[in-house]
């Protein structure tokens, strides 16, 4: 039988998509000859905010800035641990700006932010999941941020290697369900990586290569309820057998540029998850 999982009130922040675009290409998702369809875009982030609100979570919002068309992906902009923020330091210099705006916002309410020394893209790479933090690497965040972000937090931070460009940030390739488990892609990580999963998680759930794909892994979870893209269909059913229940929420338009539910939030953690 399914366990009763017990969802937690989660605080996200969001930005809308006013000035989403593709204008530049940086990972395998993105064409600048794919336009998007900005309306759709808004509708489809719209309905995200909505679901989380219906199901009783708490929703900022950042204001968006022009020539700043990947700021819609919030959860890049930093991580939050016990009311503490590590902002982020991005690879490529047409996102560098959004590290600016992030941080105006944190800092206006009320947050002290630690700028990283090193390349660091925020939730993309560093995934708080209980008692430590998974940290990706391979394609964007360095391990010099890892040993940075686990000085600032005082919190183990297991370094995974990425080695599918697909999945450039571990939030494409792996999400936390709850204090004590995960889903992930065993493919998208090196062999020794995919041991340490292993280890630490022998009952995550798996998911498929076409599951990851079609963003499955780039869900939010409550504890319970799991905002997931509609086309992963097999993952979906999965959680359903674990006790989880599946929000489908289609965020295809920000498929275009790499991103899916959980690029556009952002948690704000003002204790410990």
């Amino acid at each position: 039988m399914p366990e009763n999982r017990v969802p937690r009130r989660r605080r996200f922040l969001v930005c809308e998509p006013r000035h989403f675009a593709v204008q530049y290409a940086i990972n395998p998702w993105m064409s600048t000859g794919r336009p998007v369809d900005v309306i759709r875009a808004l509708d489809q982030w719209q309905a995200l905010v909505d679901a989380y609100r219906a199901h009783g979570h708490t929703v900022d919002t950042v204001a968006p800035v022009p020539g700043l068309p990947d700021m819609v992906f919030a959860a890049n902009c930093a991580v939050v641990v016990e009311g503490r923020v590590f902002g982020s330091r991005f690879h490529a210099p047409e996102r560098r700006g959004e590290s600016v705006a992030y941080e105006a916002w944190f800092k206006t309410e009320g947050f002290e932010v630690q700028h990283p020394e090193a390349v660091c893209e925020g939730e993309g790479d560093l995934v708080p999941a209980g008692r430590w933090i998974l940290a990706g690497t391979g394609f964007r965040t360095t391990p010099e941020a890892h040993r940075e972000a686990q000085e600032f937090f005082g919190v183990p931070v297991i370094s995974l290697t990425l080695v599918d460009p697909y999945f450039y940030h571990l939030d494409t390739a792996l999400f936390v369900l709850d204090e004590e488990n995960v889903a992930y892609y065993p493919g998208a990580f090196s062999p020794g990586s995919r041991e340490v999963l292993e280890r630490l998680y022998p009952d995550a759930v798996i998911a498929t290569r076409e599951d990851a794909m079609a963003f499955g892994l780039n869900s939010v979870s409550d504890g319970r309820n799991v905002f997931i893209a509609p086309g992963a269909g097999e993952l979906a059913d999965r959680l359903s057998d674990r006790g989880y229940v599946p929000v489908p929420v289609d965020l295809s338009e920000f498929h275009k540029a790499g991103g899916g539910i959980k690029c556009c939030t952002q948690e704000i953690r003002e204790t410990r998850s």
